[in-house]
């Protein structure tokens, strides 16, 4: 008998971490989307650029030792000297013509092409930037899209907000599966706790052991949801055969983080609500 009540009480501390692990996978693969919608982004506002027109005649020493001055601004991400022969090739190619020849010269001017720091990926930021490079005098226009910086821009944010919207969502609906879990380990203990309340015992006293297991199962229950994660990421990275950067190390490290303690706080939430709700029913009202 003892053997069977000790079978019970395991199965039921599995199914609860089990269901606790289950929420917090969901938890677990929001977050990693939500670090990659990051890093995508990042990626993305890094390849936006802008060209910076050199007026012609300056000579090629000249331009690239304003590129070396240009490079040590902090909204640089990289820069590339395109000369106006290069500029030539590469327009002949993507023409399909020999422009040169029916103009009889090269009107092309040599450039400098700028790679942006996702910060300053905005068209206020920008606006700045083209300021201050005109005052260089060497410099002739400073050339970029402000429509496409702004599309991406507003649909980052759009992205963003959709996803931490979905986020807050989620993360209400697993407290509360969380709690529901716990507080039915708690249901079938409610009649210790009231009788544990009126011989004397103090609050903390009899809330002590149900919060220490509530911990033990958001402790567990994210280990198990960390392991199961981690194997879908790298089974995911996998089959995308590295197309797809996925096991970035400091990303999972916060993801590890982020459910373990998630998972351990509302666990740990969850159990004191629970065992508080019966320290303050009457006796009666135990039996509903």
């Amino acid at each position: 008998m003892v053997y069977n009540r000790k079978r019970k009480v395991a199965g039921s501390y599995f199914v609860s971490t089990l269901s606790i692990a289950l929420v917090l996978v969901v938890v677990g693969a929001l977050v990693f989307i939500l670090l990659n919608t990051k890093k995508i982004s990042d990626h993305v506002k890094q390849n936006i650029g802008f060209s910076i027109i050199v007026k012609d005649n300056i000579n090629e020493a000249e331009i690239k030792r304003v590129q070396k001055i240009i490079d040590t601004k902090p909204f640089v991400s990289s820069s590339m000297f395109i000369s106006k022969e290069r500029a030539a090739r590469e327009f002949k190619k993507e023409l399909g013509e020999d422009f040169e020849t029916v103009l009889g010269y090269n009107p092309l001017l040599p450039s400098i092409e700028i790679k942006l720091n996702p910060v300053y990926a905005n068209n206020d930021s920008l606006a700045l930037i083209e300021k201050s490079l005109l005052k260089n005098e060497i410099i002739q226009e400073v050339s970029y899209q402000k429509s496409l910086v702004q599309m991406v821009n507003e649909n980052v944010r759009r992205i963003s907000l959709i996803l931490l919207m979905a986020g807050a969502v989620l993360l209400l609906i697993s407290f509360t599966l969380i709690r529901n879990t716990i507080h039915l380990a708690v249901y079938s203990q409610r009649f210790l706790i009231k009788t544990m309340q009126l011989v004397g015992a103090k609050s903390f006293f009899i809330c002590k052991p149900f919060i220490q297991n509530g911990l033990w199962f958001g402790f567990f229950g994210s280990m198990f949801a960390n392991m199961l994660l981690l194997a879908a990421i790298y089974f995911l990275q996998k089959e995308t055969d590295g197309v797809v950067d996925l096991m970035n190390k400091e990303l999972l490290i916060v993801m590890v983080l982020f459910v373990t303690i998630c998972g351990v706080l509302l666990s740990f939430v969850s159990s004191w609500m629970s065992v508080t709700r019966y320290l303050s029913k009457d006796l009666n009202d135990l039996y509903n």
